[in-house]
């Protein structure tokens, strides 16, 4: 083997369609797979949250103990290894004489600096270094303008590459990988040696992620193949209670344990052997929304994560820290925004539909910093996807390069569209069982005979409202509009009835 390749996972754990590893066999390389936890991974936010959760470091080590044993399977295995990966990995590559350390690329500046540290350690002993790109659909070849001129709005980059882009198929999974030969391999550690206490399932959780590559692939044939949930995507998508509601492909996505290539083509596939309707296409139209939020962080760079975010609108946040803890914990006193805080604490878990009302909440009821709200689910999510994330967060602010004036969710409604029996609320926020469904989202409302009845006391088994819906909107309209230099009958708020 005249090639002796170090294969750095990062945010790519599988098998199946990783080009580093793909590329390494075709040349025949010996090849030395190896991940690094980064003690930065687990240090602390500015806010004082975790970067990385109990939830998700869970998921993380799983991940991990199924990479290691698919690696296993294939004749290889995975050197595990704690401190610095710029400094570890050059260190491994002297000790071994390798020729070459192959990874996957990120989009942020974080990450691009670790990754760009350990090109200068690497060049300075002579070994090589090649990134791949393999996060999304397409690469950024692939697409039909360069990444300087891409579009900012969804809908204009959408239909340019549907238009001229070609999604290119997933990389097999390899055959066989040669043994490493005389190295340690090291251990994967334990949540309690990484700083965390036991994950304790919650009782109200209704569905167990478990990481890795076999979980994921496993979701994909339970959703597509055994249960044809695929069918009804596009009409069950904006559920929050169940399993089954959504794909639940993101935790998967977010560690790299499922490749989106992969969903593509199997979704093509199930297009081709059972059905292709407005439900099979919407779950490629959600891939392409992961796609521009990657791709618009490698335009944008650090303007993602700045106060005055992608649009450069210097509002005046506030930062009340009692506030923000109230939104937290989930006692605002509004049960469609406290369920599904709650429901985050609770499992590192939320609905689509669920991010998008407590973000709006925060926002433009409360008024509060939205880089505190991403910060905060940077550190709770198990699906915590940095791009999407920091993207969708400068969007529900008002401060994204998409975003359209000042748009708000209207909670009360929301909560009848989406939960008109109350079931949701009722399975997390058990205080509220017993009250009324019609009433079940304004609590505020039941009279005293009611309270009796449901066995509930408003401020003591559960919150008063912090604030005046209406009132508070007007107020974060108005703070917009000056900041964005708006008069004041010249814009007309967008009340969201979706």
């Amino acid at each position: 083997m005249s090639k002796k390749i170090i294969i750095w996972f990062r945010n790519d754990l599988r098998s199946h369609d990783h080009q580093p590893l793909h590329q390494a066999v075709q040349l025949n390389a010996q090849i030395i797979p190896i991940y690094c936890f980064d003690p930065r991974t687990f240090g602390q936010t500015n806010c004082g949250f975790p970067k990385t959760g109990a939830f998700r470091a869970k998921f993380l080590l799983e991940s991990l103990i199924d990479l290691r044993h698919k690696l296993k399977t294939l004749g290889s295995n995975l050197i595990i290894r704690q401190g610095f990966p710029e400094l570890i990995i050059p260190e491994l590559a002297l000790d071994i004489q390798a020729t070459d350390v192959y990874f996957h690329g990120e989009a942020t500046s974080e990450e691009i600096k670790v990754e760009t540290d350990l090109i200068n350690n690497l060049t300075k002993i002579g070994v090589k270094s090649v990134s791949f790109w393999g996060h999304s659909l397409y690469n950024p070849e692939d697409l039909p303008f360069q990444i300087s001129n891409l579009p900012e709005l969804f809908t204009s980059f959408r239909k340019e590459v549907e238009k001229s882009s070609i999604v290119n198929p997933p990389l097999p999974t390899p055959a066989q990988l040669p043994p490493i030969d005389n190295l340690e391999v090291g251990e994967i550690p334990t949540l309690g040696e990484l700083g965390f206490e036991p994950a304790i399932a919650d009782p109200r959780t209704i569905i167990k992620f478990t990481g890795g590559e076999t979980s994921g692939l496993e979701r994909l044939d339970y959703y597509f193949w055994q249960s044809d949930l695929i069918r009804t995507y596009k009409e069950t998508r904006n559920g929050m209670l169940g399993e089954d509601y959504s794909s639940k492909f993101s935790p998967w996505l977010a560690l790299g344990c499922l490749s989106p290539r992969y969903i593509y083509a199997q979704v093509k596939k199930y297009e081709q052997e059972r059905t292709a309707n407005d439900s099979t296409y919407w779950l490629i139209f959600e891939l392409l929304w992961r796609d521009y939020f990657r791709f618009i962080a490698t335009k944008h760079g650090d303007r993602l994560f700045k106060r005055s975010g992608l649009q450069g609108i210097n509002l005046p946040w506030s930062e009340d820290g009692g506030q923000f803890g109230l939104w937290q914990t989930g006692q605002t006193g509004f049960p469609l925004i406290d369920a599904n805080m709650q429901e985050l604490a609770a499992t590192g878990f939320m609905s689509n539909r669920g991010r998008q009302n407590v973000a709006s909440f925060l926002t433009k009821n409360m008024g509060i910093n939205w880089q505190m709200g991403a910060k905060w689910f940077e550190s709770m999510l198990i699906d915590y996807d940095v791009c999407s994330n920091w993207g969708n967060w400068n969007y529900a602010a008002g401060v994204g390069n998409d975003a359209r004036g000042f748009r708000y969710f209207n909670i009360l409604k929301q909560s009848q569209d989406y939960d008109p029996d109350g079931k949701y609320v009722k399975h997390w926020l058990p205080a509220l069982k017993l009250v009324p469904s019609r009433k079940v989202h304004s609590p505020w409302t039941l009279l005293d005979v009611e309270l009796e009845r449901s066995q509930i006391n408003i401020g003591k088994d559960y919150p008063k409202p912090i604030l005046d819906l209406d009132r508070s909107v007007k107020v974060n309209e108005q703070a917009y509009n000056s900041a964005c230099g708006i008069g004041k009958n010249a814009h007309k708020r967008e009340n969201l009835r979706r």
